[in-house]
């Protein structure tokens, strides 16, 4: 099987905006599912269910709200093109972010349950000791909770890989700079006779997030391990 060099750009592309989108969300993501699992305080409920809603709203729709929000034609949108000479919408920045609005759930919902995983008595010891919030946090909280945060991180990036309607919506499907191998797929089909190259970019695609999924595992399962042998070693 061999991509022509239109597949190799859109294969490159998405790569590069899945890795952006999780650099983007990496760390509100892990915050907010902190606050979510260590804290309380009004509005909680609200902060979780918009944090979800890309999980059950169409992404079209999302992309829309991005559009109207990040589009020249919005305040922000156009103060940034009228200060700065930015635009988002319709460029490769558009597509990490769509990805990235896409996949937080993921990385957040993830992050948060292996946190809430984490015995409290450990940190509560820590901070009895005189350890600082940040420090608990950095030495504790977090450290226990990476096989979650691996496989939030992995989740994310093979969402944002297979990204869709928030992107073709949002960042549309420029060649060579918003067409992604989502987009690409759907432009294949619509084209007569593109059915083999759709075909190509699917295996592509399930190969791809296929891999990621075993290398989600692998890392979490090494983490796990570490983790016994830290525990174990604490023990005796």
């Amino acid at each position: 099987m061999t991509l022509d060099p239109a597949e190799w750009t859109a294969l490159l592309l998405s790569l590069r905006v899945a890795a952006v989108s999780v650099a983007l969300m990496l760390v509100p993501g892990v915050a907010c599912a902190w606050a979510l699992a260590r804290t309380r305080f009004r509005g909680q409920a609200i902060l979780d269910t918009a944090i979800h809603l890309p999980l059950v709203l169409p992404p079209v729709v999302v992309g829309y709200l991005l559009l109207a929000g990040l589009g020249r034609s919005s305040w922000f949108g156009g103060w940034l093109h009228a200060t700065f000479g930015v635009d988002i919408a319709f460029t490769t920045k558009a597509a990490a972010i769509a990805a990235a609005v896409m996949g937080f759930p993921l990385l957040v919902r993830s992050t948060r349950l292996a946190m809430e995983l984490v015995d409290e008595r450990l940190e509560d010891a820590a901070r009895t000791l005189g350890a600082s919030p940040w420090r608990v946090f950095r030495t504790i909280t977090l450290p226990l909770a990476i096989p979650g945060v691996v496989t939030g991180v992995v989740l994310a990036f093979a969402r944002s890989l297979g990204e869709f309607g928030a992107t073709i919506v949002f960042a549309g499907n420029i060649e060579g700079r918003t067409r992604t191998v989502s987009t690409a797929i759907y432009t294949a089909l619509q084209t007569p006779g593109g059915d083999a190259a759709a075909w190509r970019l699917v295996l592509v695609s399930v190969m791809v997030s296929f891999a990621a999924l075993l290398v989600s595992e692998s890392l979490a399962r090494a983490a796990r391990r570490r983790l016994g042998v830290a525990r174990a070693g604490g023990a005796s």
